[in-house]
């Protein structure tokens, strides 16, 4: 934690995922924090100290700093001009409507709004995810609006958080990387990270387009593993062998790694498939053609598995979902989070009910999102309810209490002891012992 007299006061604007966890964890460590939003709602709840998002650790840790006065927040950019001495920008990049490229209106929007009131020297650092090239063109944009000048600085300092692991991927991150344009502001992004750098947290400073860049080409590296890994899927139900086992034994090479080698029913989220297609849009306007082809195929790939669990759930169901009642074990795009933008396992459970499958969904965490954009799925409190006489149960989120599930156990309670395996995460061997029929996608 640093000193009183390190500390900085710091500000973030957006208090969404990245930004409301950036605010929490700076104050954590320290820092005196004031957080704006435009969202009426968002800010008067945080300022109660309630996560408007579920995230292991947080909510206890919002609580923590604004009882010692560390964190505060407001809706006046006037004020937060007047508080920070740095200011992070942790708005929303999402993909543009008509386009796969990113939605800089919420950053720019942020530049804009701060810049009338930036009156000493100061320092501006991005944290969304943004295109290469989009920082330094900021610089200039904000400088003609803001009463000081060239006395304000721009930087970039990309994110990594994991959802479920946020709060220790902010405290604990595996690097930190400041994109410069001047020694003064590496100084002072090394002022805010001080704990962390004492703590013998790697650090790299670099330009600013090569950190815009650190995000995008570790999270399409990401999602070259994991496509890659379901093509292998592809193959191995074609030939008969098994996914699991082939995912094991490459990834025991050092040069590969076993993580994010895991085959089924593909990523999703708010960050990787709209970072890889962001991604694919500045290749494009690079000129790069062969990124452009790679990308749109691990996409493509990725989408498709889709398609391919439905198939196994169709076969399961005897050929025809219509009139079959289904159970949906998570709706989440991945455990320990109740995010379902651009869900796999909320797009495969739409599908179902429009091919006329009753299904019943349970979800630890994420049911009370799904319910407001899903009307016809009957969402329930347990794992019993909603596999209660049903014809064909799916797995497709892998959170621990659904790999903890007895099979033999839950066995009467079906109508037909039939498991679609979508993450291939189950104990295959366990669920056949127990008399279920086991599909899984690149299993035997």
């Amino acid at each position: 934690m640093v000193s009183s007299d390190d500390a900085l006061d710091i500000t973030v604007i957006g208090i969404g995922y990245l930004g409301l966890t950036h605010a929490v964890c700076m104050a954590d460590i320290g820092h005196n924090v004031l957080a704006i939003d435009v969202d009426d709602v968002k800010v008067a709840k945080a300022a109660r100290g309630e996560t408007p998002f579920y995230e292991p650790g947080l909510e206890p840790l919002l609580r923590k700093n604004l009882e010692a006065g560390r964190l505060r927040f407001t809706r006046s950019f006037a004020e937060i001009g007047e508080f920070g001495d740095v200011h992070f920008v942790c708005v929303g990049t999402p993909q543009a409507k008509g386009s796969t490229g990113a939605d800089l209106t919420y950053v720019q929007g942020a530049v804009d709004s701060l810049a009338p009131y930036l009156t000493r020297e100061t320092l501006i650092i991005g944290k969304s995810t943004v295109p290469v090239g989009t920082t330094r063109k900021l610089l200039p944009r904000v400088r003609s609006a803001a009463p000081a000048g060239d006395h304000v600085h721009i930087a970039f300092n990309p994110e990594f958080l994991r959802e479920g692991h946020a709060v220790q991927d902010s405290l604990t991150p595996d690097r930190i990387v400041f994109g410069v344009t001047d020694e003064e502001s590496e100084r002072l992004m090394r002022r805010v990270y001080a704990a962390a750098l004492a703590e013998g947290i790697p650090s790299l400073t670099m330009d600013l387009e090569t950190a815009e860049l650190v995000k995008v080409a570790a999270n399409s590296f990401l999602a070259t593993k994991i496509s890659y890994i379901n093509v292998m899927a592809e193959v191995c139900e074609a030939s008969g062998a098994d996914v699991t086992k082939l995912a094991r034994a490459i990834g025991l090479d050092e040069r590969i790694g076993g993580k994010f080698l895991a085959a089924g029913l593909g990523f999703g989220g708010g960050c990787l498939p709209k970072d890889i297609r962001a991604f694919r849009a500045t290749a494009g306007e690079l000129g790069i053609g062969s990124l452009v082809t790679w990308l749109a195929t691990v996409d493509e790939i990725n989408l498709g598995r889709r398609e391919r669990v439905m198939d196994l759930t169709r076969q399961a169901a005897g050929g025809d979902l219509s009139g079959k009642r289904v159970a949906v074990l998570g709706i989440a795009f991945k455990p320990s989070s109740d995010d379902i933008r651009d869900s796999p396992a909320l797009a495969v459970t739409r599908r179902m009910c429009e091919e006329g499958a009753v299904v019943s969904a349970y979800d630890p965490i994420a049911n009370a999102n799904a319910a407001r954009q899903v009307t016809d799925v009957n969402f329930v409190d347990s794992v019993s309810d909603a596999i209660e006489r049903a014809d064909v149960v799916l797995h497709l989120t892998e959170w621990g209490e659904f790999q903890a599930l007895d099979p033999a156990s839950i066995k009467g309670t079906v109508t037909h002891p039939v498991l679609v395996d979508a993450r291939c995460a189950l104990d295959t061997d366990l669920w056949r012992s127990a008399g279920w029929t086991f599909y899984a996608p690149g299993r035997p």
